[in-house]
Formats: structure tokens, sequence, C-alpha cells
């Protein structure tokens, strides 16, 4: 039998995979409580300003009982996750196996594996209720987008998108005002859906205050229905 032929035959099998790691994912992190992913490089060494400020903000949304979620990496996730851990907090890393730069860090006291990586973007956005944006590369620039289309077509709630660090987001946010507004291929407002800082007390008053106002929606968001 022809490799393609098996790839098509295997197909109905794969489907009760994915429905395992869905089943597995979604009992764990329904359990979490409100929580708050945090996405960022996995390059970014220990001595960075923005892997110090990801274990800052870290901390600050652990001591208010909040999850700490990340994709349970090393770089920003690690530090995100040793933040929330240190400080006694829910410190939760979904994992997924790449063949280079991913592994899990150790600081997730709460780590889930995944295989596919839609499976693990469902989670990270179904059970958050922010979401923090460090510099990164591919992987976190597609869970800008992702999340951002998601907030712009409502089929989510307005949740808070912060981008920290606005030497490195400006580039791309002007890129976005000339190239996307301009030429009238977002509406008008969108780019205001994300805030950008680069003071971590405020994206931690940012989150507690949506938290505060707005918290869970009372109903299932209709991307999940």
């Amino acid at each position: 039998m022809s490799d393609t032929t098996t790839f098509v035959h295997e197909d109905p099998w794969r489907i009760f995979r994915i429905m395992a790691e869905f089943v597995d994912s979604f009992q764990t992190m329904s359990q979490v409580g409100p929580a708050v992913t945090i996405f960022g490089s996995a390059r970014t060494k220990p001595n960075d300003r923005y892997y110090q400020a990801a274990m800052a903000i870290a901390k600050g949304l652990a001591h208010h009982n909040l999850a700490v979620v990340t994709g349970g990496g090393p770089g920003i996730m690690e530090a995100a996750n040793k933040g929330a851990a240190g400080v006694g907090g829910k410190s939760v890393g979904l994992n997924i196996e790449l063949p280079h730069e991913q592994s899990g860090n150790r600081f997730a006291n709460l780590p889930i594996h995944f295989h596919y990586f839609f499976a693990r973007k469902v989670c990270f956005v179904k059970y958050s209720l922010g979401f923090i944006y460090m510099p990164g590369g591919f992987g976190t620039l597609d869970e800008l987008f992702e999340v951002l289309t998601l907030v712009q077509t409502q089929r989510i709630p307005q949740f808070p998108l912060i981008l920290f660090g606005s030497e490195y987001w400006k580039g791309l946010l002007a890129w976005m005002k000339t190239r996307l507004e301009k030429d009238k291929l977002i509406s008008p407002g969108d780019l205001e859906l994300v805030k950008v800082t680069d003071d971590a007390d405020e994206v931690i008053a940012i989150i507690r205050d949506y938290e505060r106002r707005v918290g869970h929606p009372g109903t299932l968001p209709k991307a999940f229905m």
C-alpha cells in the first residue's frame, strides 16, 4: 500500500487521537479557574529584560489568584511559569514537542502535552480571560493574529490583548496602520483592540479591571459552540 493510501485510510483512526487530546486537555483546564495566557519567544534568555518582565507579570497575576498559562517551553514561557510557580500560583504549560527548541520547562506545575497544534491553540483561547504578548517570533505572531481575528469577528469576547514592549511592536503596528487601516482592509477601530505597554503593573491592572467588570463569559463563546 502506498504512503498516500495509508495516510488516507488512517484518517478515521486519527480522529480518535484528536478527540482524546481535546477530552484530556478540556477536563484538566476546566478545573484551573480564571487564567491568563502569556505568549513570547522560546529563545529569550534569563538575563533579558523581557524574561524578567514576564516573571514579574506572572507573579502579579498569581498573587491575584489568576492562573498563568504558557506554551510550556523555554524562554518567555519558562519565565512566566517560573514567576507564577515561585509564589505558589497555578502555572500551566501547554507543551508541544517540536524537532528543535521546544522542550517542557520544569516550572509548569500543571503540564499538559499536545501532539496537535490546533488542539493546543483551542485551549489557549477557550480558558483564558486575557492575553499578553511579549516579544516573539512566528509562533507569537500566529497566536496574536488568531486571537485578534476571533475578537474582531466577535467569535469570542473582547478580552484584553496586551502587547508588551512598545519598541518591539511599534514597527508592526505602524505597518498595520499605514497599510491595513489606510487601505481599508480592516475596520476603523480594529487597531484599538490591542493595548501597548512597557509597564508590568499596568498589564496586571488591565487584566484585573476586566476580570472585575466582565469576568468569564456567561455563555459559551460562538467560536466553541
